[in-house]
C-alpha cells in the first residue's frame, strides 16, 4: 500500500494542467507480505495499511480526485484465521471511533457498500453513524467496500430488479445496461477511471466486476 503512494503523488495537483482521475479505486492488498518482508507480525502490516489509508485519502483530496473507492474487506476475508479477522474488525472500529472528526475537518464524505448484516451489531452502528456524521461533506467521496464481492453485487441487483418486475413496477423488456447498473452498489457514482492494486498480485479478486468494464489498471 505504501509503495503505491508514489503513483498517487504523480497525479496532477489541483490547478495544474492535466486532469486527475475523477474516480479512483484501490484494492488494498499485500499488508501481510509487507510485514513478513520486514520480519514483523502480520498485525503490523494491517496497522500500517490503515495508516496509509488516511494518507491516500488526503493525497486524492489534494489532487482533485472526487471519488475514492477502497476494497477493504471482501466476502472471502471471512475465511482468514479468526485472529486476523478479529484484528481487521478492531481496526475498522478504531477508524470509525477516532477519525470521524478529521474526516469532517477535511470535508470527506464516508460511506460503506457491501452486505453489512454479517458484521457485529456495534460495528454496523458505527458505520451508520459515520455515514450520517459526514453526509454533508463534498470535497472527497470516500467509499469503503466491506463484505463485498462483485458477483454478490450483480446478483443483488438482479434480485432487486426481479422483485420489481414481479410486482409489476418494471417492464423486463425495458431493463437496459444503464438501468441495471443503477441498482449496483456504486450505481449513483461514475465508473472508476483507474484501479490500483497494491501488493503485487495481478487479479481483480471479485471487485467491481461490472463497474470495471472500461477502467484502466495499475498493478
Amino acid at each position: 500500500m505504501a509503495a503505491r503512494l508514489k503513483l498517487i503523488d504523480s497525479v496532477p495537483v489541483r490547478g495544474v494542467p492535466g486532469p486527475p482521475p475523477r474516480h479512483l479505486a484501490i484494492v488494498m492488498d499485500g499488508n501481510h507480505r509487507w510485514a513478513r518482508a520486514r520480519r514483523l507480525p502480520g498485525a503490523s502490516g494491517h496497522r500500517a495499511g490503515a495508516k496509509n489509508l488516511k494518507l491516500v485519502a488526503q493525497a486524492c483530496a489534494d489532487r482533485g480526485v472526487e471519488f475514492l473507492t477502497l476494497f477493504a474487506f471482501s466476502t472471502e476475508n471471512w475465511q482468514r484465521p479468526k485472529r486476523e479477522v478479529v484484528l481487521l474488525l478492531d481496526l475498522m472500529r478504531g477508524v470509525l471511533t477516532d477519525d470521524i472528526d478529521e474526516l469532517n475537518r477535511k470535508h470527506v464524505r464516508l460511506r460503506f457498500v457491501g452486505e453489512r448484516s454479517r458484521f457485529p451489531v456495534d460495528l454496523q452502528q458505527l458505520m451508520e453513524r459515520a455515514e450520517w456524521a459526514t453526509r454533508s461533506n463534498r470535497r472527497l467521496h470516500l467509499t469503503i467496500a466491506v463484505n463485498y464481492g462483485g458477483r454478490w453485487d450483480i446478483a443483488h441487483a438482479a434480485r432487486t430488479l426481479a422483485r420489481a418486475a414481479r410486482a409489476g413496477d418494471v417492464d423486463p423488456d425495458q431493463i437496459s445496461e444503464e438501468s441495471f447498473g443503477r441498482h449496483l452498489a456504486l450505481g449513483d457514482l461514475p465508473p472508476p477511471d483507474l484501479c490500483i492494486r497494491t501488493g503485487g498480485e495481478r487479479r481483480l479478486s471479485n471487485f467491481l466486476l461490472w463497474d470495471f468494464a472500461y477502467t484502466e489498471f495499475y498493478f
